[in-house]
């Protein structure tokens, strides 16, 4: 038995630092949940239909939550130190765009004004992804 365990057992450990060894990142995921999010609070406030509202902020609060994990995504696997020494806001940038997808935001709001400001959190940090994108 120990024989056999030890021609089947793997010869070789391969691990990986990421969960997205390809390499592709791109704020556009964000935006497009975010952009999501905010038509869903549009719709939300044009519909009395209790339903209807009632499924509009169960998928808001789902975009919301896919909103976070690409910006977390971006900060902990595409930053670098070399990013946030040229961008010392990033760091409070990311944690304030995380913060408008949160609770106290759009996964917690259904006023079209947070998905708004999520976006322009969202944009700035689109304008310094392809600025590092660039050097």
């Amino acid at each position: 038995m120990r024989l056999l365990s030890r021609i089947l057992s793997p010869r070789l450990e391969a691990t990986a630092h990421c969960d997205l060894p390809c390499g592709v990142y791109d704020p556009a995921q964000a935006r497009i949940e975010a952009e999501s999010v905010k038509a869903i609070q549009e719709k939300y406030q044009a519909n009395e239909d209790q339903e209807f509202r009632t499924r509009a902020i169960l998928i808001a609060e789902q975009r919301s939550e896919l909103v976070k994990h690409h910006l977390w995504v971006l900060w902990t696997d595409y930053f670098k130190p070399p990013h946030f020494e040229k961008y010392p806001q990033l760091h409070e940038l990311v944690n304030k765009a995380t913060k408008a997808a949160g609770a106290t935001g759009t996964k917690g709001s259904m006023d079209p004004a947070k998905g708004q400001e999520l976006l322009d959190y969202i944009a700035e940090i689109d304008k310094i992804f392809w600025e590092t994108k660039q050097g």
